[in-house]
């Protein structure tokens, strides 16, 4: 048998192997996030765990958009905030539970980034980006002289009884570290799904190379939509899981763009396009941001802001492919995974021609 020949045989066993390590791997780590907060007493740090979760699957939601389609959004805020306003509005006004208006909000979610989508993925590159944030400005500003949604005023959810259903506990942090570990876990496992179908290898094209995908017959603007609904769909859910968690909404905490930003930052520092750069990205800078503020916020006339924006410029310069790279991992963006056992270098035009 030939050498090219061989090749062809060996390459998906790799990229198989590779998949069902990932999956082991995400499994001992799920394994071990729900045993780590059982010896800690401390409410605040579990508060910190809650919250790096919370953000490890917005983030993941993110990048399945601007990571492995290339679409740099800076309104995900928008979905955020949707999701976050209809879990509450739909509590507080009709009674029905956050574990049902959660969906309710996801799908709106998604909705409304298939309708940003419509006209903005007409455009690309910065462009793209720009309009994203005009829509999150627009959104903001209609929020917030809104009547129907209390306006600037926000909504405070009213305490009824403690309650998985309602995704109510008066001081317990636990129960919330479990409900944002369940949503990591799902955000990380549409990602890992996703990486390996179709429309993972349709969108790494479309990012790689908008002529040449369009040129392997690959729908491109119905490929956006998708990854668009999908990670606006992620984004909302956690938009209303973080309603529940506070305990209160408004126009500032859901739609500002420097939500958007935090969103996106997780992914951008921990490896864009890569399945395990948002729960790397999170894990670093949610802790340094939370820390920064509590140690130095009230009284550090801004010295929290400059430590948290000079270890994004660190990072940044020292690992520019990420904090996966400090593990082999590199961007599957461009069709090159190096896991472990090395690199598998793929052709991108062959994936996508294999799997469209």
């Amino acid at each position: 048998m030939s050498a090219p020949a061989l090749s062809v045989i060996q390459k998906p066993n790799a990229i198989i192997r590779r998949r069902r390590r990932e999956l082991m791997v995400g499994a001992v780590l799920l394994i071990a996030l729900a045993v780590l907060p059982l010896p800690i007493a401390n409410v605040y740090l579990r508060g910190l765990m809650v919250l790096m979760l919370l953000y490890a699957g917005l983030s993941q939601g993110w990048n399945i958009l601007g990571g492995y389609c290339g679409q740099i959004s800076l309104g995900h805020a928008v979905y955020f905030g949707i999701g976050a306003y209809t879990s509450a509005m739909l509590f507080t006004r009709f009674g029905i539970p956050p574990t049902l208006g959660m969906f309710a909000g996801g799908g709106l979610a998604a909705l409304t980034a298939l309708l940003v989508g419509w006209p903005c993925f007409r455009l690309s590159g910065h462009y793209y980006a720009i309009a994203t944030l005009v829509v999150s400005m627009m959104v903001l500003l209609l929020m917030t002289n809104w009547d129907f949604v209390n306006a600037a005023m926000g909504i405070t959810i009213p305490f009824h009884a403690e309650s998985w259903i309602q995704l109510q506990f008066r001081v317990a942090v636990l129960p919330f570290h479990y409900v944002m570990l369940a949503y990591a876990a799902i955000a990380w496992l549409i990602a890992w799904i996703v990486e390996g179908s179709r429309w993972g290898f349709v969108w790494r094209a479309v990012k790689d190379d908008v002529a040449a995908a369009r040129s392997l017959a690959v729908r491109v603007f119905p490929s956006k939509m998708a990854a668009a609904a999908i990670s606006g769909g992620i984004t909302g859910v956690g938009g209303a899981l973080y309603t529940q968690y506070v305990g209160f909404i408004d126009p500032d905490s859901a739609f500002g763009l420097p939500l958007s930003v935090l969103i996106a930052l997780p992914a951008v520092v921990g490896g864009v396009g890569t399945l395990w750069g948002p729960f790397l990205g999170a894990a670093v800078l949610i802790p340094v941001q939370q820390l920064t503020v509590a140690w130095l916020g009230s009284t550090g006339n801004g010295i929290d802001l400059m430590i948290y924006g000079a270890l994004i410029m660190v990072l940044a310069l020292a690992r520019p492919q990420g904090l996966v790279s400090l593990f082999g991992i590199r961007s599957q963006a461009g069709g090159d995974v190096a896991v472990g056992e090395g690199a598998v270098s793929d052709n991108i035009a062959g994936e996508v021609a294999d799997n469209v």
